[in-house]
């Protein structure tokens, strides 16, 4: 398999489990705790940042996004180029749909459903740009400044405390939107709420890279060379 096909396939693995830790913890945990709304999304919140943490390292010498803002601002920095960027977007939103149907079937459900939980308002919108931001400082500022073998762990702790300090629960990624329309779940999304938190995603992931491209104009290994010559 060439190094291209072996990156859209870790997009798609990785994204697909993701998005079964998403779905399938939040089943589980309304069946579990189904009168404590606040105890599920802890057990939800915590699932869902521990796998990321996982999967981020196992599939980072890889190929380690997960989200399309996050691949975009990689085609935008010139980490990648405009076909790369495309079929790793198209893995995502490939695996994110997988995932949910994966998710649904191991618990009795069916394989694809749509929700009926209606997520609109000014302040959710609002949370989908900030926790987006947030989301692309965490993994840049991490990678630019050099420690790159840290942003698992920066990653899944962002996202943790982000379900929580969001009133979204930070979705912040389109490709795991589009997945949650189809489980009529505790972590479903309604179809026609997911436009919105996609364009608040994407208007979230302009700001995340102008922001980045301020506080890291170079990456740490492109200022070791220039500091170099420098000193030559």
């Amino acid at each position: 398999m060439s190094g291209f096909a072996r990156r859209a396939a870790a997009e798609f693995t990785g994204t697909a489990f993701l998005v079964m830790a998403v779905v399938g913890s939040g089943v589980m945990a309304s069946r579990l705790s189904p009168d404590d709304v606040g105890l599920q999304l802890l057990q939800n919140s915590l699932a869902t940042g521990g796998a990321l943490v996982a999967l981020i390292l196992a599939l980072q010498p890889v190929s380690a996004s997960f989200n399309p803002v996050v691949t975009l601002v990689e085609r935008a920095l010139g980490v990648l180029d405009t076909r790369t960027a495309a079929v790793l977007i198209a893995a995502q939103f490939g695996g994110g749909l997988a995932g949910t149907v994966v998710a649904n079937l191991m618990f009795g459900l069916p394989a694809a459903d749509f929700s009926t939980h209606e997520r609109t308002g000014a302040g959710l919108w609002l949370s989908e740009v900030v926790a987006t931001i947030g989301l692309l400082l965490i993994v840049f500022g991490t990678v630019r400044s050099g420690r790159a073998e840290r942003v698992a762990f920066a990653v899944g702790g962002y996202i943790t405390a982000a379900y929580w300090f969001t009133s979204s629960t930070s979705f912040a990624n389109p490709a795991v939107t589009i997945a949650r329309t189809v489980t009529d779940s505790f972590a479903g999304i309604a179809p026609s709420s997911a436009p919105a938190f996609i364009l608040a995603q994407l208007l979230g992931g302009a700001a995340g890279f102008f922001l980045v491209r301020l506080l890291y104009p170079i990456p740490a290994s492109a200022a070791i060379v220039a500091d170099r010559k420098v000193l030559s």
